[in-house]
């Protein structure tokens, strides 16, 4: 049910016909993010999100906005480290309206200069909200000094700094330069006609002029250090404990999937259960894996009393060691199995998980990948190969520790992350 076709200028249209559903998700990607920016550019890609929904040559935001709410859908955007989404979900009657009003937006932003620059003043304020957000600012620090000297470690929002500086003339010749078809990748799940949505998107984005915009990616090094940052207003330390792991198409990714949510990806996995339950020593702990299309990094969130930071982490080490020294249980490897395998299914119930899942294969796969092709892969983890690849990861001296709070008891040194 998943068709896939190239305009004549080299645009991506992919669809996804669902039964039994009466919505369409409709998502107008585009493979740029902020790590495709420069120094001077940080926050350039977000800041151009933004301002495409601040008017077209021919809408108001306003107008915008009423156009989505008459037909009772939704419509936003994001911007991630290495690509950029505008996405609206309606009713399947209203797909004509949804598809005219992103391409609208995409292709024919009006950027004003007024608008522009009451913007400016908006995205200031989400960078301040972020620093008032420690679970979002200590990942933040971790990046940057993980990814010290690289675009993966600067914010996607940029800093007031940065954003302060990027004048009207320079958002619009990088939107020309990065907003090109090879570039676009028109992604739609649910009620829909692949034939209907090819024929529109050809009437909408054909125009569009190939243009030479080849970007050579900077390879990204990771880095090892402890950041301490003092944030006495605040009550909990904020700890984030990476390491350095994957790419996106990383051969054995359904083996860091399990080892991800055994370690600290459900409520039943080791860290939450041994640090928070048992031990009453955090409210959140969780552990994650990042994957960009050369590189990732699999990373530890924890809050704790102050007082109990320096205990929190040797635990969370403990259980590096743990998974390196002692094969998992069959009962663990099978819950974990059935975590994620209950998570993907429940979210391809929806249209737009379903929709998005089509862009981020077609980017960073060049093909799909069915459900029970994924189904298998998570199937055929075996213990060993969880101890095997717990064993390349968990290095000594290879750690990316951030600290935000009140540091001033927090003495812990690269000795203290040996094992």
């Amino acid at each position: 049910m998943i068709r896939k076709e190239l305009l004549s200028n080299e645009l991506t249209v992919i669809t996804e016909k669902i039964s039994g559903v009466r919505s369409i998700s409709l998502g107008v990607w585009l493979k740029k993010g902020s790590r495709h920016e420069k120094g001077n550019e940080n926050g350039i890609s977000h800041f151009i999100e933004h301002l495409l929904f601040k008017g077209t040559e021919s809408r108001s935001s306003q107008e915008i906005a009423l156009i989505i709410d008459s037909i009772g859908g939704q419509i936003d955007a994001f911007t991630s480290k290495e690509y950029t989404c505008f996405y609206a979900k309606v009713l399947d009657e209203h797909l004509p309206v949804a598809l005219e009003l992103l391409s609208d937006i995409v292709l024919h932003p009006r950027f004003d200069s007024k608008d522009i620059e009451q913007e400016r003043k908006v995205i200031y304020e989400e960078i301040k909200m972020v620093g008032d957000t420690p679970d979002e600012l200590v990942y933040d620090v971790f990046a940057e000094h993980f990814w010290q000297g690289h675009p993966l470690g600067k914010p996607v929002q940029g800093t007031i700094e940065k954003v302060s500086k990027i004048t009207p003339a320079t958002l619009l010749k990088y939107f020309k330069k990065s907003y090109t078809p090879e570039n676009i990748v028109i992604a739609a799940a649910g009620n829909l006609s692949h034939s209907r949505i090819l024929s529109m998107a050809r009437k909408a984005f054909e125009p569009l002029s190939k243009k030479d915009s080849h970007f050579t990616l900077k390879p990204a090094k990771p880095h090892f250090f402890i950041v301490k940052k003092r944030k006495n207003e605040l009550e909990q330390l904020h700890l984030c404990l990476g390491v350095d792991a994957f790419p996106k198409s990383f051969e054995e990714r359904y083996q860091l999937l399990v080892l991800n949510t055994l370690l600290g990806g459900s409520m039943s996995s080791r860290l939450f259960q041994n640090i928070r339950e048992k031990r009453g020593l955090v409210y959140s702990i969780f552990s994650g894996v990042n994957a960009f299309i050369d590189c990732g990094f699999m990373m530890v969130y924890a809050a704790a009393n102050p007082k109990s930071a320096d205990e929190v982490l040797k635990l969370i080490l403990d259980e590096f060691v743990s998974l390196k020294q002692k094969l998992i249980t069959p009962e663990e490897l099978k819950v974990s199995k059935e975590h994620l395998k209950g998570n993907l299914m429940l979210s391809l119930e929806s249209t737009s998980s379903r929709m998005s899942n089509l862009a981020r294969h077609e980017m960073y796969f060049g093909r799909q990948f069915s459900l029970n092709e994924m189904l298998k892969g998570v199937e055929k983890v075996q213990s060993e190969q969880i101890q095997a690849l717990a064993s390349r990861i968990f290095v000594n001296n290879r750690f990316t520790l951030a600290a935000l709070g009140k540091i001033s008891n927090f003495k812990v040194t690269k000795k203290d992350l040996s094992f």
